[in-house]
């Protein structure tokens, strides 16, 4: 039996992963993996037939994506505000909520003077380094700090700010939240763990199984992160500058009395993501 064209295998994995919501896009993403094309080269060789090994690195790939891991970690790699970013097991799979918090971030930067000012920023728990990439990529005079307990992850962030051209510009340190920091900063963000410990069990299994568990768990309610990390944050702010976290559904209005008592102010709604959750909460720092 020949082997399948380009374009015939597409269609039938696409088939094999009819109960998975993003079928067509992942059956094209893995496809796109295994042979090393893009798009534009998937189409240019539709009527190609699959080498020995290619097929066989599909099925490998199909197999493990039919097992519930995410296409991402199969690949290595995910997008996130339009820089790849390299996974690693001690990183969170970007997702495109966080990128809220970006957003609210520069529109906070914008109104305060700009995007074009020597901005110290910092992004706590920085995973992938994607919160703080993606500032770094919009703010060319900023100098950017990622934290991490994990050295792995750190290893994986300084490898994507090498990789986007930012290692000039972004320093790493391993260290809970900002406890080895040293402030002013003009803005911290952060991505903190936030699902309640009684919940894992629930989440999807592409998260559950394959994201790291301190990553996600955030202690019984939730909260135990921002707790943690508002008061350092508070304290390493310059005045006028500001915080900004992603917050789980249902806790912004408990993050935002956490700020208060941590002596920051609203000031800011916060940003919502596309399924209108409360997504970006930011506090403030009083000016003088």
């Amino acid at each position: 039996m020949s082997a399948p064209t380009v374009e015939a295998a597409r269609r039938a994995l696409a088939a094999r992963f009819k109960t998975i919501e993003s079928a067509e896009l992942d059956a094209r993403l893995l496809l796109g993996h295994a042979l090393g094309l893009d798009l534009t080269g998937l189409i240019s060789a539709a009527q190609r037939r699959l080498t020995p090994d290619e097929s066989a690195r599909l099925e490998a790939f199909a197999v493990r994506r039919l097992d519930g891991e995410p296409v991402a970690r199969i690949i290595g790699e995910k997008e996130f505000w339009g820089l790849p970013l390299q996974l690693s097991p001690a990183t969170l799979v970007p997702r495109p909520d966080t990128e809220t918090v970006v957003e609210l971030a520069l529109e906070l930067l914008r109104a305060s003077g700009g995007l074009h000012r020597p901005f110290r920023i910092a992004d706590l728990g920085t995973g992938t380094g994607a919160i703080l990439l993606a500032l770094l990529s919009e703010l060319p005079a900023a100098q950017g700090f990622g934290t991490d307990i994990s050295e792995s992850a750190l290893q994986t962030a300084a490898a994507n700010a090498a990789r986007a051209g930012l290692s000039d510009r972004a320093t790493f340190l391993a260290c809970d939240y900002a406890n080895g920091l040293s402030g002013p900063f003009d803005l911290i963000a952060s991505n903190p763990p936030y699902i309640r410990s009684a919940d894992i069990a629930a989440l999807a299994p592409e998260v559950r199984n394959h994201d790291p568990l301190a990553a996600l768990d955030g202690g019984a309610d939730g909260l135990d992160a921002y707790r943690a990390l508002i008061p350092q944050a508070a304290g390493l702010l310059a005045p006028g500058g500001a915080l900004i976290v992603e917050a789980g559904a249902g806790q912004s209005s408990q993050i935002q009395a956490l700020m208060s008592t941590a002596g920051l102010m609203p000031g800011t709604a916060p940003r919502a993501d596309l399924g209108g959750i409360p997504r970006a909460v930011a506090g403030h720092k009083m000016a003088r």
